[in-house]
């Protein structure tokens, strides 16, 4: 019988290597798998490259797995906000890696992996710094139809740490509105991927058109309590 409910966080996370390459859903505050980001600083991984939408806030979830010196290279398209001190002082004294990916080439890097596109080409970045590889070489160009394209390669994970909403033993998953965001493209590139849900349905309780992220892609899902989360960037004034 397929059944991918984990019965902890610990169990579905006891694998993760070090030196993997770590793909975690979320916008913002919006999607962020923050249990299991604290469940991954549990487990000891280390020497990880983390692949995310920014670089975290404040002390906690991504900022956390920063700060306990798990991470050595982050890719991600916003990393500096009003509370991304962490971030900062480790970039800053050299002991995080960066690559900067314009927002719609990160997307599409991960769905390309998912998608088994061996590469492609882009205009965003095209005469700029984000034109250059990592030891500043420049990267192949192309013209197509009279405009200058930038070949972008597919970004691959390790695991997946993902937030949704609801989901069934077989691992097919729902989200919540913004919520959604990075997770159904980051599930299908890598190999493997783990999801928190609020909710455990029976099997056919979730409406075939209602699935965003089909079980095939999913490997364990752990349920979590709903908790409000607070917007991040902003700072309280006495």
């Amino acid at each position: 019988m397929i059944n991918k409910i984990a019965r902890s966080i610990a169990d579905a996370l006891a694998d993760v290597k070090d030196g993997s390459t770590i793909l975690i859903g979320g916008f913002g505050t919006a999607g962020i798998p923050n249990e299991l980001i604290e469940g991954l600083i549990a487990q000891g991984a280390k020497d990880l490259t983390v692949v995310n939408n920014n670089a975290g806030n404040g002390e906690t979830g991504l900022a956390a797995l920063l700060k306990a010196g798990r991470v050595r290279k982050i890719i991600c398209s916003f990393p500096r906000q009003a509370d991304s001190h962490v971030f900062d002082g480790l970039y800053r004294s050299g002991k995080l890696e960066l690559e900067l990916v314009p927002q719609g080439n990160l997307a599409e890097r991960i769905r390309a992996a998912g998608a088994g596109i061996g590469a492609f080409f882009s205009p965003t970045g095209y005469g700029t710094e984000l034109a250059k590889n990592a030891d500043g070489s420049a990267k192949e160009t192309r013209e197509l139809n009279g405009k200058q394209y930038v070949l972008e390669m597919p970004i691959y994970g390790d695991v997946a740490l993902i937030k949704a909403e609801q989901g069934d033993r077989w691992g097919n998953l729902t989200y919540r509105k913004a919520a959604r965001n990075f997770g159904p493209v980051m599930a299908t590139a890598a190999a493997k991927t783990v999801a928190t849900v609020h909710e455990i349905v029976e099997l056919g309780a979730l409406n075939p058109e209602h699935i965003v992220t089909p079980g095939i892609f999913v490997h364990q899902i752990v349920k979590i309590d709903r908790v409000a989360t607070q917007a991040g960037g902003f700072k309280n004034v006495a």
